[in-house]
């Protein structure tokens, strides 16, 4: 390369000093340049062009060409007799910014007709020119390097998070037995992908023997260990790749002529109830780095997904809200995402739209809560836990924060299994004022056999409305292997009602309308509601109970892997199998001390939901169904309304039976409903619990046993697709649950009888409802 083309190359000010930071002197700002400038001609320090010196880059890379420099050559002496300083005007800048988008290097009758047109001289054209495309070479320059730098850091993430999963695998077995690390040049990527299927296969038959143990009483294989392999390698477990194990379950009532002594006693197995999340691992440094990234590559897709319409979504059959996602559109819109859907996993992918009653930032600090969250959307989360917080809130709210969690998302009916998921929540306030909450799974650090579902970006996009309300676009994208659904409930799961955006949309809508007549302001009049519920506290209280028996009921009526459910195979058909297991309580004020049996069966009825939820909240009809209220009449005693739905209400029933224990008992119920699903939950509690409430007690130390109803419709709409138990019809899905304190005594055994009353007890409710709705049955 030539002498000539680096001397005055040297005299530029560096835009980026030796350690990566600004030097003062950013290019497009106003600076002052009298003590780096050069030449002595008056170039405007108040616009782009101006703040970099005229002789700058000129000979650097042929930027300005040979003709520049020969040029600047030529007119360096007239350039340092000038001592005249001049501003360009704004009209000036604007004609030469457009002059050169056309022709970044005119010639000398060019610079001669814009010198004429702008008035300036030709000589302030051409180092105009020259300095304009020395800062376009110097900004391309840095976005490049910068670009270059940010891949280069994601590289080195990526090797060292695969390093260190690597060193975490156990290599074949040295001479002296021990296991030894193996290098990342030592293991292929196909052996590496062979050790991830043979943990995942030995995992699954841990799972299966498990299982299977359930039923003969004993574990198949007790004393097996996975350690030696024909292939001569040790086993790693399942946490060296992320798999934890599963939830530990409740005592359970173990199915078998083993489990029965001679004295017609039930075995109860005693597990601890320990939850998976407690022992989930937070990410490492490593992993949270990799987090953040996909993290804001998710919101970006996110927030597109939801503002985009057609060809991307398409309306559903459902109602004139929800579209439903069109996955070849999605895959071309956005190829990488975070993979491609794992072999034998559905698609269930929705967005919906609601306007609630509740501001944006209130709504916002339970979505990033994860206890409220689940307490909120307690119909369709089980349970949550934070792993960890990767960033905390800015400015006093959750802008720019990060949480990894852990949640399972269940059906209300234990034939249906629940969903979990280790994602991360990401929560931003964009620059039009809306708030975006987005969750997107981290399967790709906690892969292994226990996925069977996986979240691409999904959440909810909220924006402010005037007087406390909030328009709220949900969008719910979800891979999962759903081949371990009941068939009766295959139609209303893969047509996304079950877990789609339609349904944590319509549980949303009715949470916030609870809240709000909770807080509503209290005017009495001369009912005999306003009798019981004299004041603002009691009604709130009573509310408060309400709420934690609904709760309640829905953790305990899923397939949670917290519950563990044995069948009785007892039911006319296999969709009325009763479902029992039994729980020890324990110092525990919200349940009554002992051994509480539960019982649960899930049947289709081919009666729209509607007339299904009118029939069961109805007091006038309970005794047709209500075997416990043994004939007595029902009075409602207070009313509280908390919706605008008619159905939407809690209730305090009085039963006048013929005994004086009957007399003595209330019914405390809430009812509930929406597109996606209606619930009538109660409990009894005795007057002096109640009056406790009612005077202002504290509602979590009353003891409650919630039984109730679960109401699903058992698919879409007409015109879809149906099953052999559906066909057409409109029907419902309907679960019945009990809870009943078999024995005040905690170490008590359960005896046979008391699983033969319990089996009986929802026998004869499900045949008295079916009497009731479907005669013809």
């Amino acid at each position: 390369m030539p002498a000539r083309n680096s001397g005055p190359a040297r005299m530029m000010p560096s835009l980026v000093g030796s350690d990566g930071t600004d030097t003062g002197f950013p290019v497009g700002q106003p600076s002052n340049m009298t003590d780096v400038q050069v030449h002595s001609l008056d170039i405007s320090n108040n616009t782009s062009e101006s703040d970099v010196p005229q002789d700058i880059g000129t000979k650097s890379g042929n930027s300005g060409g040979d003709a520049d420099h020969a040029e600047q050559d030529e007119d360096a002496n007239n350039s340092r007799k000038r001592k005249r300083y001049h501003r360009h005007t704004q009209h000036q800048i604007q004609e030469l910014e457009a002059y050169f988008k056309d022709c970044p290097h005119p010639d000398d009758k060019q610079r001669k007709e814009l010198s004429r047109v702008l008035g300036l001289d030709p000589l302030q054209i051409k180092f105009w020119f020259q300095n304009k495309r020395t800062q376009m070479k110097n900004q391309h320059e840095r976005h490049e390097n910068t670009h270059l730098r940010a891949e280069n850091e994601k590289f080195k993430s990526e090797v060292m998070r695969y390093r260190e999963a690597l060193g975490n695998v156990s290599c074949p077995n040295c001479g002296v037995g021990q296991p030894q690390r193996v290098l990342i040049n030592e293991m292929s990527f196909d052996e590496r992908q062979l050790r991830l299927e043979n943990a995942r296969l030995r995992e699954e038959i841990v799972r299966i023997t498990s299982e299977a143990g359930r039923y003969v009483g004993r574990s198949l294989f007790q004393n097996t260990t996975f350690q030696n392999n024909h292939n001569g390698y040790n086993s790693p477990t399942p946490a060296d790749f992320g798999v934890l194990p599963p939830y530990s379950t409740p005592q359970s009532v173990v199915d078998g002529g083993e489990a029965f002594n001679n004295n017609n006693e039930v075995d109860i197995v005693d597990h601890q109830d320990i939850s998976i999340m407690s022992s989930m691992i937070a990410p490492t440094e490593v992993e949270k780095q990799f987090i953040i990234e996909l993290a804001l590559v998710a919101m970006e897709e996110f927030v597109q997904m939801a503002h985009m319409k057609e060809p991307l979504w398409f309306s559903s059959n459902i109602d004139n809200g929800t579209s439903l996602l069109n996955e070849e559109e999605y895959f071309r819109f956005f190829p990488r995402g975070i993979g491609p859907r794992p072999i034998g996993f559905n698609t269930e992918a929705s967005r919906d739209t609601a306007i609630v009653i509740m501001n944006p930032i209130n709504l916002v600090e339970i979505l990033m809560e994860a206890n409220h969250w689940s307490s909120l959307f307690a119909n369709i989360v089980s349970r949550a836990s934070t792993i960890d917080v990767l960033s905390t809130a800015v400015g006093g709210n959750y802008n720019g924060a990060m949480q990894v969690i852990f949640a399972e998302f269940q059906v209300p009916s234990p034939q249906v299994p629940t969903r979990e998921c280790y994602f991360v929540r990401y929560c931003k306030h964009r620059a039009d004022g809306t708030w975006a909450v987005m969750d997107v799974s981290l399967d790709q650090i906690r892969a292994g056999a226990a996925l069977r579902c996986r979240r691409r970006p999904s959440g909810c996009l909220i924006q402010e409305l005037p007087n406390g309300y909030s328009k709220v676009t949900w969008v719910e994208h979800v891979e999962v292997d759903d081949t371990l659904v009941h068939n009766i409930y295959k139609p209303l799961v893969s047509s996304g009602l079950a877990f789609g955006a339609q349904r944590w949309v319509a549980i949303l809508d009715r949470q916030c309308e609870r809240l709000a007549s909770a807080l509503a302001t209290y005017s009495p009049t001369n009912s005999v509601t306003d009798m019981v519920l004299s004041t603002q506290e009691s009604r709130r209280s009573m509310m408060k109970l309400a709420e934690r028996m609904v709760n309640s009921f829905g953790s305990g009526v899923s397939a949670s892997v917290g519950n563990h459910w044995t069948t009785l195979a007892t039911g006319s058909g296999t969709d009325e199998n009763v479902r029992i297991m039994t729980r020890k309580s324990v110092d525990d004020p919200g349940r009554p001390p002992g051994v509480v049996l539960s019982a649960a069966t899930s049947f289709w009825l081919p009666v729209p939901p509607k007339m299904v939820f009118d029939y069961l909240r109805d007091e006038s009809r309970r005794t047709e169904w209500d075997i416990l209220s043994n004939g007595g009449t029902i009075e409602e005693m207070a009313h509280i309304a908390n919706g605008r739905e008619t159905g939407n209400c809690v209730s305090l029933l009085k039963v006048h039976g013929q005994t004086e224990s009957q007399s003595n008992m209330l019914i405390l119920q809430e009812c509930s409903t929406d597109l996606t699903g209606s619930f009538v939950i109660y409990a009894p509690i005795d007057i002096n619990s109640m009056n406790v409430v009612l005077n202002g007690g504290d509602p979590d130390f009353v003891a409650l046993l919630p039984s109730g109803f679960a109401i699903l419709p058992d698919g879409p709409p007409a015109g879809n697709c149906r099953g052999a138990y559906n066909d057409g019809s409109g029907g419902s899905l309907l679960t019945v649950a009990f809870q009943i304190l078999v024995n005040s005594v905690p170490t008590a055994r359960l005896s046979l009888g008391s699983v033969a009353t319990v089996n009986n007890l929802i026998s004869c409710t499900v045949d008295r409802i079916k009497g009731s709705l479907f005669p013809e049955a």
